[in-house]
């Protein structure tokens, strides 16, 4: 394979914030983007940090403790200021080699594995720009990487899409809830807001405000039933999602339950609460959920995506939450009717959310594999 030394395509620049020109102060994820800095800047001289211009990558040399990845991101647009710590590099010439395509180079898992073995030193690692040069990658024609990116960008684009919608398809269910469940203006039977239109409310001393008439405060158990996950590691690969308190974690050959469901993390990310319609194995970190009465799944899953768990937790070092907490948990029970309608409502939101979802899974598994095919490029 003729692979090139990244040292002779790229050139380091040093430039630091004299009279604090700039003042944008960002950093740099392992995910490889800028972030917003978490660095207290009070009483600090912003003077002696360094400043990143449009096409150039800035990179956090340390890889101790940083998750066995390099921070590394490709500036684009307005001008900032990073660490003094950071390294920061530009291609020499864009007509040989797209900056584009060489970030891609830098998000292959295989490029952090590199870079954690060539870092050194004792009780802190680091990846200098003596390494950075000493990278070695396929530089095919500057036609070809633009081809490369393009795709690359096309899938990335698609994906970002994918997500505006699914946040405004959750946004539309927020105001949906919030307009039955906390204003009481569901539609009646004439299609009308309910309060507003005069539908009969009576005053509820639990809430102690006005709900409507027929409807109940019980507890999330008049509900759900609340189910354990169980243990997965004596389960083999497949086509069946498993999920934890992040999502999907993997994919297994078994079922634990195979009806729609609300899975609520038991430990970790407490507010991580789930709608699945498909199929599933949960954890034995989390919660999953049987409904005990038809058409209240999504309004249970809205009613708990509303809560803070994590100012509630009943844990100790570690956030968790308990069976005992979630079945004594009060909550507004309306009428079955409007439970129905509202159902009805919100699975073809929840049903498009999900199939978008879906897509985008597979759309992160085509960015992997274009990632992977640089590898077999010839240079």
């Amino acid at each position: 394979m003729n692979y090139k030394r990244l040292g002779d395509y790229i050139i380091e620049k040093v430039e630091f914030n004299e009279g604090n020109k700039y003042d944008l102060l960002q950093g740099v994820s392992n995910n490889k983007y800028f972030q917003k800095a978490k660095t207290n800047t009070i009483g600090v001289d912003l003077s002696k940090y360094r400043v990143a211009h449009h096409n150039q990558f800035v990179f956090n040399r340390a890889t101790t403790r940083n998750g066995d990845k390099i921070s590394i991101a490709l500036r684009k647009g307005e001008s900032c200021i990073v660490s003094p710590s950071y390294r920061i590099f530009e291609v020499k010439d864009e007509n040989v080699l797209n900056p584009d395509y060489l970030l891609m180079w830098f998000k292959r898992p295989e490029f952090d594995r590199y870079a954690r073995f060539k870092s050194h030193g004792s009780a802190h690692e680091f990846f200098d720009m003596d390494e950075m040069n000493d990278v070695e990658l396929p530089i095919p024609s500057i036609e070809k990487q633009r081809e490369i990116v393009a795709q690359y960008q096309a899938v990335a684009n698609k994906i970002k899409v994918n997500e505006r919608i699914c946040e405004k398809l959750e946004a539309t269910a927020q105001t949906l809830y919030k307009q039955w469940f906390v204003d009481f203006e569901f539609p009646n039977e004439e299609g009308q807001p309910y309060k507003s239109s005069g539908g009969a409310m009576v005053y509820n001393q639990e809430l102690e405000k006005e709900i409507p008439e027929g409807w109940e405060i019980g507890f999330l158990s008049d509900l759900i039933t609340v189910k354990y996950g169980k243990d997965y590691k004596h389960l083999n690969v497949g086509n069946i999602p498993l999920y934890g308190s992040g999502g999907i974690m993997s994919y297994v050959d078994s079922v634990l339950y195979d009806k729609p469901s609300v899975l609520i993390p038991r430990k970790g990310s407490l507010n991580n609460i789930l709608y699945v319609k498909t199929p599933f194995w949960s954890v034995d970190t989390m919660f999953y959920s049987i409904p005990k009465i038809e058409n209240v799944l999504i309004y249970v899953f809205k009613v708990l995506s509303k809560l803070d768990f994590n100012s509630l937790n009943v844990g100790s070092a570690v956030p968790s939450m308990t069976t005992e907490y979630l079945n004594s948990m009060q909550i507004l029970i309306p009428n079955k009717e409007i439970l129905k309608h509202f159902e009805g409502e919100l699975n073809l939101i929840e049903d498009y959310k999900i199939s978008t979802n879906h897509q985008n899974q597979k759309l992160t598994q085509l960015q992997s594999l274009l990632l992977s095919r640089l590898a077999t490029l010839e240079g």
